[in-house]
């Protein structure tokens, strides 16, 4: 496979693919923290918690030292060609359930499918919901990488086994920044995590289960750089123990210690508070 292309001394950014596609578009704007704009939309993210566009606001208010250099690693590597090569887009081959379903029973595209179509959800409406945002496209390989960091997430919850209630979706956040730390993610997971202990009196270990997650997702291999093709033919039981995703003990027990307050895990803050949608 051709090597990318390097100029010595020439601006890292301006590296190109095989392709001739730049790594990072010259009229791409630094990215700035603003951290007073980041808790701010997490106020209003607590208030209106169907306002997905919110998460990617925050994101983008709280941007990762470490995106950049991750992002260059794989597009620029072999196995990033031949990723986006197989795979330039991800919500085309998750959203084609006829596909998925024609792959072995008991593999995590069935899996996948069961999930997105019993909560209603597909790989396209997050990408329309990051889209809310107005942020200009880019023809580049960081847009192609943090695309499909995006559209990774819901197969996250599947290979996990975390709902999307509201400590789910905490798990979830910590189980990627495990993968790929960033600002964002520990915002919306610790906070979303207290907003839960301050809301819902209860003795369940919301913590230990944040926590749990967290380190789920430092033990298993970054799915940003694996085949997703391949991974969706893959039996679920297997591609957990081959990623080493192991059961999630406090979340499950959360779940069970609610129940046996007489509090819905699903519903914890009340029809007026829907946190099932948090971070969807």
């Amino acid at each position: 496979m051709t090597a990318p292309q390097t100029f010595p001394h020439a601006d890292p950014n301006l590296a190109c693919a095989a392709d001739g596609t730049v790594f990072r578009d010259p009229s791409r704007p630094q990215p700035r923290r603003n951290v007073r704009k980041a808790l701010r939309k997490f106020g209003e993210l607590i208030k209106d918690k169907e306002n997905t566009a919110l998460v990617f606001e925050i994101y983008e208010a709280l941007p990762s030292k470490h995106f950049l250099p991750r992002a260059r690693a794989l597009t620029l590597s072999e196995n990033g060609a031949r990723l986006r090569t197989e795979e330039p887009a991800l919500a085309p081959i998750l959203d084609d359930h006829d596909a998925l379903r024609k792959l072995p029973a008991g593999s995590v595209a069935h899996a996948y499918c069961d999930f997105m179509e019993r909560e209603g959800l597909s790989a396209a409406g997050l990408v329309a919901e990051s889209e809310k945002t107005g942020r200009p496209k880019y023809d580049d390989l960081v847009q192609w990488y943090g695309f499909r960091q995006r559209d990774t997430h819901d197969l996250m919850h599947v290979l996990t086994g975390y709902g999307r209630d509201a400590l789910g979706e905490q798990c979830v956040l910590l189980f990627t920044h495990g993968q790929s730390p960033a600002p964002g993610h520990l915002l919306l997971g610790y906070a979303g995590a207290f907003n839960i202990t301050k809301q819902v009196k209860s003795n369940a270990p919301v913590f230990k289960a944040v926590r749990e997650a967290h380190r789920l997702g430092k033990a298993c291999p970054p799915l940003v750089a694996m085949s997703i093709r391949e991974l969706l033919a893959m039996d679920l039981a297997d591609a957990r123990q081959k990623l080493r995703i192991t059961p999630a003990y406090w979340y499950k027990q959360c779940h069970e210690i609610w129940r046996s307050e007489g509090i819905d895990p699903y519903d914890l803050l009340g029809k007026a508070m829907p946190e099932k949608k948090l971070a969807a």
